[in-house]
């Protein structure tokens, strides 16, 4: 059983948080994370991006959406929502849409920003919104989660977040790591739990 956990990161913030995700799903029995980005977007006069990238992890295809038993999806916040290329990828789903290839799947959503009140919430909420069209179920993360409570950082109920700093130089703290990790057991037992029920 995979869970994908899907991104796009500009500066290496979103990555690192997708690799502590992903480490929080490998923590649960018989489940094991799929990483993957999605490709950047670019004007029209700007050469195209090669279709492997040069480094991180390999580009989501549709197909993984197909295969996953859960997906958990991060951007950086760009102006209060994601970013345009998770944007553009997820404009490509009508066929998913219309075929229900993610209903009764578990979601969540994970972001970075510059600034403490650079838009996190918003970001988490706006990506919810296409992932609640595709009939999926939202998870979040609960208050029972010591760190949730005590972090003077990022982390958010609505999924994991890390506050970056404006040059981008502040490194993930131990209360964002933790949530990161906590967001991806959750979404990975959940999923565990529904195909065990079905």
């Amino acid at each position: 059983m995979e869970i994908l956990v899907l991104y796009y990161s500009r500066n290496g913030s979103v990555a690192q948080l997708a690799r502590a995700i992903a480490r929080g799903v490998g923590e649960v029995e018989g489940v094991h994370a799929r990483l993957r980005q999605v490709a950047p977007v670019a004007p029209v006069t700007r050469t195209a991006q090669p279709p492997v990238p040069d480094e991180g992890a390999p580009y989501v295809e549709l197909k993984d959406l197909h295969e996953c038993a859960g997906l958990i999806m991060g951007s950086p916040t760009r102006f209060g929502n994601m970013a345009a290329p998770l944007k553009y990828f997820l404009d490509s789903t009508p066929a998913e849409w219309v075929s229900g290839a993610l209903v009764g799947k578990p979601c969540a959503v994970f972001t970075s920003t510059s600034t403490m009140h650079g838009g996190q919430e918003s970001t988490l909420l706006s990506m919810l919104l296409p992932l609640l069209h595709h009939g999926m179920l939202v998870v979040g993360i609960p208050f029972t989660e010591p760190a949730l409570n005590a972090t003077t950082t990022g982390g958010t109920p609505y999924g994991a977040s890390h506050v970056a700093g404006t040059s981008g130089n502040q490194p993930i703290s131990d209360d964002e790591r933790t949530l990161a990790r906590a967001l991806g057991r959750r979404v990975a037992g959940i999923a565990k739990r529904l195909t065990v029920a079905s």
